[in-house]
């Protein structure tokens, strides 16, 4: 097995130049590194990442808890975490974190406490404060993508915003019966990203007048509905077909928390006979990359980008770099847009 000896005998420099160009640690000329880099490819050496840490403390490798793997919104952000922690020459250790019970707590007292990790990267997480507590013991950077929990570094959307640009954009139109179908606890967690969209629908259908109620309350009557489903196609249809299943009590609108519920209550909607947008305008949230074939109006986010830049602070971070601050240049939120395609129009007459 080729050793670094031979990698710095064949380059024509020391040991200690040969391992600096390979690690990254360190000044070395850049055509040092490239022959340094050459010499290596040419015999096959691949540096020992235990011995590097042994000598570094660090393990090149980051931990990822995330809540599900099989929805659009975390994939995503999963695939631009992978992508540059590659380009980066990290691994990744992903922990699909249970929402509650013994599995979940294991996770935060056992295997992130037994696994070595440089640092630690939570995607829609909403961590309760002891849990937060537990990874500040291990004294490794977090960097959270939204969710909720004090951490020092949160990348996230402005959820209440969302909200609010969701139902200006119906109430635009003219629709006066609006239903909200929010993310499971939306209203007995405020703070989370199903409860702020929902505080920020709210916040909008009340200043324009349309009362909460009830899906029970009088026909016909205007009025904003919030009801609670999982955030995901079969969430949006069972719940769409309980929402839109009494034509007296139907919305003519509704915002869904996430596109994967909105495309689940459209196809519920066409279950019941109904057509989108005449009987029924919907909007979503995500920018899923199916939205464009179910014509969804959405407000836009890159849950890409967001993998990317969690990797980048967290790195920064690494680097010495630990700031509130959790974006390269601001503190704003990232961004979003109001994409409208042909699912919301104004009320049929009538």
């Amino acid at each position: 097995m080729p050793a670094i000896s031979d990698v710095a005998r064949l380059a024509g420099v020391s040991k200690a130049t040969a391992s600096r160009a390979l690690s990254g640690r360190g000044h070395v000329a850049e055509q040092t590194r490239k022959r340094v880099v050459q010499a290596a490819s040419e015999i096959g050496y691949i540096a020992s990442p235990d011995a590097a840490s042994l000598v570094t403390g660090r393990t090149k490798n980051i931990g990822v808890v995330i809540p599900f793997v099989n929805r659009w919104f975390f994939g995503t952000v999963l695939d631009g975490i992978e992508r540059t922690l590659l380009s980066a020459g990290y691994d990744l250790t992903l922990y699909n974190l249970p929402i509650a019970g013994p599995d979940r707590s294991r996770v935060f007292d056992f295997f992130l406490a037994r696994k070595r990790v440089d640092a630690v990267i939570v995607i829609g997480v909403d961590l309760s404060a002891g849990e937060i507590g537990g990874l500040e013991r291990r004294e490794k950077p977090v960097v959270c993508i939204g969710g909720s929990g004090e951490v020092t570094a949160r990348l996230s959307i402005d959820d209440h915003d969302v909200g609010v640009l969701a139902a200006s954009h119906l109430l635009h139109l003219g629709h006066t019966r609006i239903a909200h179908l929010a993310g499971i606890g939306a209203m007995s967690a405020p703070r989370s990203v199903p409860g702020l969209r929902a505080a920020g629908f709210l916040e909008a259908t009340d200043a324009a007048g349309l009362p909460l109620r009830s899906e029970d309350d009088p026909a016909g009557a205007p009025g904003a509905i919030v009801v609670e489903a999982a955030m995901s196609m079969p969430g949006g249809f069972e719940a769409g077909l309980q929402l839109l299943g009494h034509p007296a009590h139907r919305p003519t609108a509704v915002f869904a928390a996430s596109d994967e519920m909105a495309f689940g209550l459209i196809r519920a909607a066409e279950r019941l006979g109904l057509s989108v947008p005449r009987d029924l305008s919907v909007i979503g949230v995500d920018g899923h990359e199916h939205a464009g074939l179910f014509d969804l109006t959405t407000i836009a986010q890159s849950p890409s980008d967001q993998g990317r830049l969690a990797v980048e602070v967290a790195l920064r971070m690494l680097g010495g770099d630990a700031q509130a601050d959790p974006l390269p240049d601001s503190g704003a939120p990232m961004p979003t847009r109001l994409v409208v395609r042909g699912s919301t129009s104004r009320p049929a007459a009538g």
